[in-house]
């Protein structure tokens, strides 16, 4: 049996610039949908403020590069805005030339993404921005205030471990066993603090954000989300669309789906494009045989594991779909590893699967925050119509790297899913997203219902583009500063 593994992990500047999967569980990203022609450029107004901000800042522990921190008082549920309160540290680094014209809230996934600490060793990222006048805030997300996660907000005191989940399944027995296992793990943890950790979706942290919204005195929102946070944005913008002046979604995928089950299958098409990619670059590099001999070996590892050297290792078909797709990911430097790995694996050797440092098995991980954002499925029957489906239409990946997987661990969760995907709001401004391969398709279709927006393209592998890729800071930052956007489809 593998080792258990760690449920949910903070967002580390490592995960952050990965190319394989950038989330908890997956890295899902969707397909392509259509943009609104109609012009990309705004109104050019800088950010309002009401008021002054009714934050008292100082220095941030242990800090080094000026940054000011400030606690936040605000609701643990807030269905009860009397009643408890949690605490939220909020971080800041001031605009660098004039007096600041506003602030972009920042927030960087996970979830669980330490803001503070993660834009402390990112400040570089954005010193444009600041020169531009513009003050740079974050925070770190309740509930991950904890050594785990390295946050300095109220956090959840436990530490949940899971097993990954080999099979889906078989019978409802099965089914029921299963449940059973995620809610006794799931308990565990939430009776350390009942209310948090049934307050912890993305909406929970979107109502966190219009609280500091307030407390800054400003009178809209700028927001930059990267990877899981940009379900925080989607559910801001549900929330409070009134409230929202410039919004980047940047490497996420789309949580305003009408139909999640449409976007579940999205899922896995992006993955078996990955995979198509690489055959694409086989068939002119030296391993033609390659997709012929994935295919035989998928089947293979779907009645038996391939074993590796590693003791007590052998992979079945999803796990060796997911390291595969990780590897896709990566774009052709990596290319030549996944082709020798196929080789080795077909002739009855996965040992070039298993991974050089961390798990052995792909990370499955699901925490308290997914759990609520993500529907699960309600029974066997609907499981397997989908699981079907899903290997029909991604008959090289299958049901790997997928939130379908991902919720398994959600089926039997002593929380209701309080945070389901819904449509955005017809009243928004034009909003802007970024991505690379995969991703920029799941925020097109995002921003496809809100006219006027646009999605910077990378055609290439990566997660998120603010970072690493000058052409798409540009633009994002000249979007926050005057609400100028590119034109459609941009590539950078």
């Amino acid at each position: 049996m593998p080792k258990p593994l760690t449920i949910t992990k903070p967002l580390t500047i490592t995960k952050l610039l990965a190319v394989t999967k950038p989330l908890t569980i997956v890295l899902v990203l969707l397909s392509a949908a259509a943009l609104n022609p109609a012009p990309a450029v705004a109104a050019t107004t800088g950010p309002a403020t009401l008021s002054p901000s009714t934050l008292k800042w100082q220095p941030c522990p242990n800090d080094k590069i000026g940054m000011d921190c400030a606690d936040l008082q605000v609701p643990v549920d807030w269905q009860k805005p009397t009643g408890r309160k949690i605490t939220l540290k909020v971080g800041r680094l001031k605009a660098t030339t004039g007096t600041s014209k506003g602030s972009v809230l920042v927030a960087y996934g996970g979830p669980g993404g330490p803001g503070i600490s993660l834009t402390q060793s990112l400040s570089a990222w954005w010193a444009d921005l600041r020169q531009k006048q513009m003050d740079l805030i974050t925070w770190d997300t309740r509930g991950y205030g904890s050594e785990q996660f390295q946050g300095l907000s109220t956090g959840l005191p436990c530490t949940w471990t899971r097993i990954p989940i080999a099979d889906f399944p078989r019978d409802d027995a099965d089914f029921g066993r299963l449940s059973d296992a995620n809610r006794g793990y799931a308990e565990a943890c939430r009776l350390k603090d009942p209310e948090l950790f049934a307050n912890m979706s993305s909406a929970d942290q979107a109502r966190d954000m219009e609280a500091i919204r307030k407390a800054l005195g400003e009178d809209k929102l700028n927001y930059y989300g990267a990877s899981y946070a940009g379900f925080y944005g989607q559910a801001y913008a549900r929330l409070f669309p009134d409230r929202v002046r410039t919004m980047v979604l940047d490497g996420t995928w789309n949580h305003s789906a009408a139909d999640w089950r449409r976007e579940l299958e999205e899922t896995a098409k992006i993955n078996d494009r990955m995979m198509r990619r690489f055959f694409t670059w086989c068939a002119s590099n030296a391993c033609a045989d390659v997709p012929v001999l994935w295919r035989a070996l998928v089947a293979q590892a779907d009645r038996t594991p391939i074993p590796t050297t590693t003791e007590n290792v052998a992979y079945k078909a999803r796990d060796l779909q997911s390291f595969a797709i990780a590897l896709a990911r990566q774009g052709a430097p990596a290319w030549p590893k996944l082709a020798g790995a196929i080789r080795k694996a077909s002739e009855g050797d996965a040992s070039d699967f298993v991974p050089a440092r961390g798990g052995r098995y792909p990370d499955q991980a699901t925490g308290v925050t997914e759990c609520t954002d993500w529907p699960r499925f309600a029974n066997r029957k609907e499981m397997t119509a989908l699981i079907s489906r899903l290997r029909k239409i991604a008959p090289n990946t299958g049901t790997a790297n997928t939130i379908a997987v991902g919720t398994l661990n959600c089926i039997g969760w002593p929380v209701p899913v309080t945070n389901p995907p819904a449509a955005l709001p017809k009243n928004l401004p034009p909003l802007l997203g970024a991505g690379a391969w995969g991703e920029s398709d799941a925020v097109a279709r995002v921003l496809s219902q809100v006219p006027g927006s646009v999605t910077i393209h990378h055609d290439g592998p990566g997660h998120t583009l603010y970072g690493v890729n000058t052409c798409a800071r540009d633009h994002i930052n000249r979007y926050f500063t005057d609400r100028t956007l590119p034109e459609p489809k941009t590539p950078c």
